[in-house]
């Protein structure tokens, strides 16, 4: 059976670790996956896409900055992709049409629940950012049941337009939104959805949000210890985790899309921690 081709599109792209991922995904599952990163133009997304499945390609990932491009391309969503307003996966249907799904917040819940152990029904937990990254994950976050979710931001506002627009999926958590000073009592989960630590940088968040006891988890991943999670461990947190369980998360989910089989992360996550 000869290879069937997928890849990655963003630009920059030469740091993926997706091919990587689905290179130990094929291996494990012996699905006959051919995976590549594509750096495509940034005025030539929609022209690449459809080169790509012109040439039999099977399944795309996408990262930044494509991510909205690739939502409005699609013909058919899948409803977590919908409120999203991004997508990260993008096949074809058996009629042949463009589908686009997100899968980032079903990678932040497994890793969370599922790889740490975090109980987020009933939890009070804090998310900091109101951009692509917090939005893509906020329903299924809210799928949990979590007792409150605050979020908050720089631009308040920008945070109220994601509670209203999530309103309806709230059900009895209680959903708010603040600013980054607001917030003076510990939460359970603190989930960090900026940019901020790629740069080094910190939100301007007030120590009184951690406990002993807070899960702290950054969306970022490198190899040392993120900026914020270094804060967090500074300020009496104990349980910090970052982002690279998300992505291999996001990852298995896109695969199980396109393959019809869920690859083990557990592996994989371990692997790329030691390389």
């Amino acid at each position: 059976m000869s290879n069937e081709l997928y890849a990655v599109m963003g630009n920059p792209i030469s740091h993926s670790k997706s091919p990587r991922i689905h290179s130990l995904f094929a291996g494990q599952t012996g699905e006959p996956v051919e995976y590549t990163a594509i750096q495509v133009p940034l005025d030539g997304f929609a022209a690449a896409v459809r080169r790509f499945f012109e040439a039999g390609g099977k399944g795309l990932n996408v990262t930044v900055p494509f991510k909205e491009q690739a939502w409005a391309l699609a013909e058919c969503r899948a409803a977590r992709a919908e409120k999203a307003g991004a997508a990260n996966t993008l096949y074809q249907n058996e009629a042949g049409q463009l589908v686009a799904d997100n899968t980032d917040g079903q990678g932040l819940v497994r890793d969370l629940v599922d790889n740490h152990g975090v109980r987020l029904k009933d939890a009070r937990v804090l998310v900091l950012g109101a951009g692509g990254a917090v939005r893509g994950v906020l329903g299924p976050l809210l799928e949990q049941q979590p007792v409150s979710l605050t979020l908050a931001n720089r631009t308040v506002a920008k945070a109220g337009t994601l509670v209203k627009l999530f309103a309806d999926e709230a059900g009895t958590t209680t959903l708010r939104a603040c600013g980054f000073k607001e917030p003076d009592q510990p939460f359970d989960v603190i989930i960090n959805g900026t940019s901020a630590s790629l740069q080094g940088d910190l939100p301007p968040l007030g120590a009184d949000v951690i406990a002993a006891d807070t899960v702290v988890y950054d969306m970022m991943y490198s190899l040392q210890t993120t900026t914020f999670n270094q804060w967090a461990l500074d300020n009496g947190a104990i349980r910090v985790f970052d982002g690279l369980g998300m992505l291999v998360e996001q990852a298995a989910e896109s695969f199980r899309l396109w393959r019809g089989v869920l690859p083990e992360t557990a592996p994989v996550i371990e692997a790329l921690r030691n390389e």
